[in-house]
């Protein structure tokens, strides 16, 4: 049952409380996308419970008045060690879309990441903000759209490219099943029901201009007004027989800081230093692809002990609190990067929203820091952890 408590972005303490708002605010169907995710959703719920299996050993009279949290990753200087990794269809929230993140982003000087499923330019964003980019890649069979694309990211001033390796096909994304989930939203019976007992989501949605995907638009139809699940998309529009030899292409192709964003195993690790790779984001898609895979945080250690000092390793998904980001710079992760941190406060309430949400979590973790006795990110380490 939805907690009442929490009816405003006002109330919004956390995570937890920003999806009770988000569920209040939009329609089943686009709720859902966000909130569900593969088969028996048991990867999605561990990403966040793998943190309780680890307890922090804090220490005292360290001399915490003033606290540094700022830290480097693939070349850019970040403010606070989180940032926003890449989510599709943003302005199916919120009108705003990948707009408000990016200037909140901005607001707390940490990247923001765009989706090849964007729902706002390149351009538009590259001229928006100028803190660090990220442009997350989907490798299509249209090698056409695949160099188009990049060169996009460049023009915009994009700076790293984080290409995709765990979504070779859709994930059993069950929940999107059952409520007809498509991008655009297709009309049905069950999900015309829910719009209409959210106007202002339809209000805004409907009045709030043209839905694109814009970097997809005038390559494929289903980047226009053709509903087609996200399944579907991976399923057909991209490229199942990438491999190593195209992700090396790509990254001389791009030139700049490279990510490869879905890598779980040492030796899928391995192989991305050897391809020059500037970091891996540890990451099962939030769950959504693979169910019953590791989590990120589990694997941050024995990447590190391999590769730590080759590459940088990004903790993506299941972060929460503060608390969740110490653990994993503590296990050598560089930073942690989330989706559902922000676009739960994103479908709540727009900009204002993914700023308290950002706010909170640096709040969170300064006084955690505090807490813990480092006065800075490199003070984390391997000692101060316990697992259970």
């Amino acid at each position: 049952m939805q907690n009442n408590m929490f009816r405003t972005l006002k109330s919004c303490a956390n995570v937890a409380d920003y999806r009770a708002l988000a569920k209040q605010r939009l329609p089943g169907p686009i709720f859902h996308y966000i909130d569900g995710a593969a088969d028996d959703e048991v990867t999605y719920r561990r990403n966040t419970q793998s943190f309780e299996q680890c307890d922090l050993v804090p220490n005292v009279l360290a001399g915490v008045e003033d606290v540094d949290m700022s830290v480097t990753v693939m070349g850019q200087k970040l403010d606070m060690p989180v940032f926003c990794s890449p989510t599709a269809l943003q302005r199916l929230f919120h009108p705003d879309g990948e707009r408000a993140v990016a200037l909140a982003a901005q607001k707390f000087g940490t990247m923001f990441g765009v989706s090849s499923l964007g729902t706002v330019s390149l351009k538009e964003i590259g001229e928006l903000i100028s803190t660090p980019k990220m442009f997350q890649f989907y490798f299509h069979k249209d090698r056409g759209l695949n160099d188009a694309m990049v060169q996009k990211a460049q023009a915009a001033n994009f700076d790293t490219l984080a290409l995709t390796v765990d979504t070779i096909t859709g994930g059993n994304r069950e929940r999107d099943l059952r409520t007809g989930f498509t991008s655009p939203p297709r009309l049905t019976p069950g999900s015309l029901a829910s719009f209409a007992l959210h106007p202002s989501w339809a209000i805004n949605y409907f009045l709030s201009g043209g839905f694109e995907l814009s970097e997809l638009k005038d390559y494929i139809k289903e980047g226009s007004n053709v509903s087609i699940s996200i399944g579907d998309y991976f399923a057909t529009m991209l490229d199942q027989s990438m491999n190593w030899k195209d992700a090396e292409s790509l990254r001389a192709k791009w030139g700049g800081p490279f990510c490869l964003k879905g890598v779980m195993s040492v030796d899928d690790a391995r192989r991305a230093v050897d391809i020059g790779a500037d970091a891996i984001m540890v990451s099962n898609h939030g769950g959504r692809q693979l169910d019953g895979s590791r989590a990120p945080f589990d694997q941050i250690a024995e990447l590190a002990d391999a590769v730590g000092d080759k590459i940088d390793i990004i903790c993506d998904g299941g972060v929460r609190r503060g608390t969740h980001v110490l653990k994993a710079l503590a296990a050598g992760a560089k930073a942690c990067s989330g989706g559902r941190l922000y676009l739960y406060a994103l479908a709540a309430a727009g900009q204002p929203g993914v700023e308290r949400a950002l706010g909170n979590l640096r709040t969170e973790i300064e006084r955690d820091m505090k807490l813990a006795g480092v006065k800075n990110i490199a003070a984390l380490n391997r000692s101060m952890l316990r697992w259970r």
